[in-house]
């Protein structure tokens, strides 16, 4: 289903090799917190997506583990920045700014971290509607107003 969506999206996607369900429940176990159910399918059938100019619309999952621990507890961050605990990051658009799913209260809209700003905003209805807006032909900064 997620194959077919982002190819839907943009013909040139690049998939990886699907995450492992046990890669899956270690990350969790390290995030302390569940996956949401949509990204967790998504990874289970590529893990990660690379869309236009090599930008990973989607991370794999060691990456998104590795970047949410850094966000949630460098104290640098909590001296410059809003918090970012209620947020799970799963992806960027190649120069900086973030893409996230609100946790809490946990919802399947996506948000943009702005990290120039520290804005954050809505982007996206859900996982879908991210990847679709992402990959389509408008480029990396589709999300800029």
């Amino acid at each position: 289903m997620w194959r077919e969506a982002a190819t839907g999206a943009f013909h040139g996607v690049r998939f990886r090799e699907p995450a492992q369900a046990g890669e899956l429940v270690a990350a969790e176990t390290h995030l302390g917190r569940t996956l949401p159910s949509e990204l967790r399918q998504l990874l289970l059938e590529s893990n990660g997506i690379i869309g236009r100019t090599h930008v990973d619309t989607v991370w794999p999952v060691e990456q998104i583990v590795e970047t949410n621990l850094h966000l949630w507890s460098d104290a640098t961050f909590a001296q410059l920045y809003m918090p970012f605990a209620p947020f799970l990051f799963f992806g960027d658009n190649g120069g900086g700014d973030q893409f996230a799913f609100v946790q809490t209260p946990q919802r399947p809209d996506v948000f943009v971290w702005e990290h120039e700003s520290d804005s954050r905003r809505w982007v996206a209805s859900n996982l879908e509607d991210y990847l679709t807006r992402a990959l389509r032909d408008s480029g990396d900064d589709w999300y800029q107003l």
